[in-house]
């Protein structure tokens, strides 16, 4: 005798029917063991990345303008070619050192402002450019010397949603932290509805899903706030696919199959000798219903809000992750 499937709710919202006061929820700190994240952070760490970091948001770097970051110490520009590939290369011009990111691009060629030394991409007079992926979303610059690492054809990417069935987008801060603490913080979920009461209610960290689906990581029960009492309940899957991303897979609940990709990617010391570190977190909406046909219609409104909504949460994340880099860097670091 096959099984009734339950109807889906019209509504996602719940209400909670007992909300508590902040400081009367369950404290989280015993859960929360030093040592358990510890350990989350060095497996991640331990991974592979080839040699890949994450540059930006593919959307940021145009046909017509260049892109200029450091990463990892290195001085990077990148640019589109004529065929709108993504090009990336060393960021000071090979004659005298001048900035190539304020260089103007015309048909793929990016020009130095200073002499107008012309590039297309190739190796040319002694600059010889870096590997560079788009994924789509993200761009990517591989960096070997920095890595240090075996280098890899394409970076370790995790799974998303179909483009044509989702909506994107990529939120950039940066902080005075290493890779490692912003990788901390997000394999810390028993933080969540204490430091960030706005957005999350209810949350129980779990083990990995029952079914054996992605058998690794760290399982979290969590209900999205929306308004006064009004949630979005959700499981959520913690990953580390690579040594400076973390992956936040919704696997059961409203959203299944949504991601937020967040990519800690090393620029370099600020004047005060602290590192800096920027965060590039990608959020990757998807939904079953036949109303989400309308939030792709209106994705333009609504990356500006999923952008603000990311940035509230990371000026919390990256206090926290500034502090540990603080604490680490000073031998005061209780893990």
């Amino acid at each position: 005798m096959s099984r009734t499937r339950r109807p889906r709710p019209r509504l996602p919202l719940r209400l909670r029917r007992s909300p508590q006061p902040w400081a009367q929820q369950r404290p989280t700190w015993r859960d929360a063991k030093p040592a358990v994240i510890a350990d989350a952070v060095k497996t991640a760490l331990a991974r592979p990345s080839g040699n890949w970091f994450v540059l930006g948001a593919a959307r940021d770097i145009a046909a017509g303008r260049a892109f200029g970051r450091t990463v990892a110490g290195v001085e990077v520009v990148a640019w589109r070619d004529a065929a709108g590939r993504l090009v990336a290369g060393p960021g000071a011009c090979p004659h005298l050192g001048a900035p190539l990111a304020l260089g103007p691009v015309h048909g793929g060629i990016l020009r130095c402002r200073w002499h107008g030394l012309a590039l297309d991409g190739a190796p040319f007079a002694g600059w010889e450019p870096f590997p560079a992926h788009d994924d789509g979303l993200l761009a990517w610059v591989r960096l070997d010397e920095a890595g240090g690492e075996l280098p890899l054809p394409e970076p370790v990417i995790p799974a998303r949603p179909r483009p044509a069935g989702a909506v994107a987008a990529v939120h950039t801060a940066t902080g005075s932290c290493e890779p490692e603490d912003v990788v901390a913080n997000r394999l810390d979920p028993w933080h969540g509805a204490w430091f960030h009461p706005y957005s999350f209610a209810d949350l129980t960290v779990a083990g990995p899903p029952a079914d054996g689906e992605r058998a690794e990581g760290i399982a979290v029960e969590v209900s999205f706030k929306v308004a006064g009492r009004a949630v979005v309940p959700v499981t959520a899957l913690f990953t580390a696919p690579e040594p400076r991303t973390v992956v936040m897979h919704i696997v059961a609940g409203e959203g299944r199959g949504s991601v937020v990709e967040t990519h800690a990617t090393p620029l370099g010391p600020d004047d005060r000798g602290r590192p800096r570190t920027a965060v590039i977190e990608a959020i990757v909406a998807t939904s079953r219903r036949p109303g989400f046909a309308l939030a792709r219609a209106a994705a333009p409104v609504l990356r500006p809000l999923m952008r603000a909504a990311a940035a509230r949460l990371w000026r919390d994340d990256l206090a926290y992750a500034e502090r540990r880099w603080e604490l680490r860097s000073s031998g005061r670091h209780p893990g």
